[in-house]
């Protein structure tokens, strides 16, 4: 058996998230009925993160097995490109030890929620259009409190299987980008389901001034989902990085 990793990327839009839901479809669901049509025998796929409906993903690996080794690994991203339809693109392939593990394995995820001051008919469903008044020195300041909290308990989705809240984030900062726009980009080990979400809609009571920092700190040490702002919409969040210790999928390109 022979295990390969995939450099997937998608819009979130026409897809209930993406893990396998009764009666929607998902991403996994439309990359695993790909692969089964060229392998020619059912295959299912594990992905670095479980992504909610309607967020994107810039790049989401994921795993799957051969039972027979892909000689020609550009063909087959091609092959696969042409049945996923234009909402998914696989942006790379490459062949892995057989233990290795696109969700378990990652060491380091990277999301980015993107927010403009304007509206645009060409960013309408990408990004998140906010008020200019945001006051985004006062939400970093906010953000940096997330460097150093443990349990995310504040900023995760009720009535889940979740073993834990406990996560370490490396990086939380709203950043100015090109054209007058804002991202908040977070990186962590690991993230809970709708956390980023929630943290948004949290700086963003900070930034309107509705809260305070020292109202944001209680939040968090409060470790209750009800006490957070709202979880903001999924069209402007994006899994942006998956890093793992073996493998840096930005060096390969099947479409290259």
């Amino acid at each position: 058996m022979q295990r390969y990793f995939l450099n997937l990327a998608f819009l979130g839009e026409p897809f209930h998230g993406w893990q396998r839901q009764p009666g929607d479809i998902s991403v996994q669901q439309v990359v695993e009925e790909a692969l089964a049509t060229l392998l020619r025998r059912p295959t299912p796929i594990v992905g670095a993160g479980r992504t909610d409906a309607g967020v994107n993903a810039r790049m989401m690996p994921a795993h799957f097995d051969s039972e027979c080794e892909i000689a020609d690994t550009r063909s087959f991203v091609r092959s696969l490109n042409s049945i996923v339809g234009r909402h998914i693109s696989v942006n790379g392939m490459v062949k892995v030890a057989p233990d290795a593990h696109a969700r378990f394995d990652a060491t380091k995820r990277t999301y980015r929620y993107f927010a403009t001051p304007f509206k645009t008919p060409f960013f309408n469903t990408l990004a998140w259009q906010c008020s200019p008044t945001l006051d985004f020195g006062l939400m970093n300041t906010a953000a940096e409190i997330l460097l150093h909290t443990d349990d995310f308990a504040a900023f995760a989705k009720t009535h889940t299987d979740v073993k834990t809240t406990i996560c370490k984030v490396s990086h939380a900062e709203w950043i100015r980008c090109d054209g007058g726009g804002w991202m908040f980009e977070i990186s962590a080990d690991r993230f809970l389901r709708n956390m980023v979400r929630a943290v948004v809609g949290t700086l963003v009571e900070v930034g309107r001034h509705k809260i305070s920092v020292e109202d944001f700190a209680s939040i968090v040490q409060s470790h209750d989902r009800c006490k957070a702002g709202t979880s903001m919409p999924a069209h402007a969040l994006y899994l942006w990085s998956v890093e793992y210790p073996y493998l840096n999928l930005n060096n390969f390109n099947s479409n290259d």
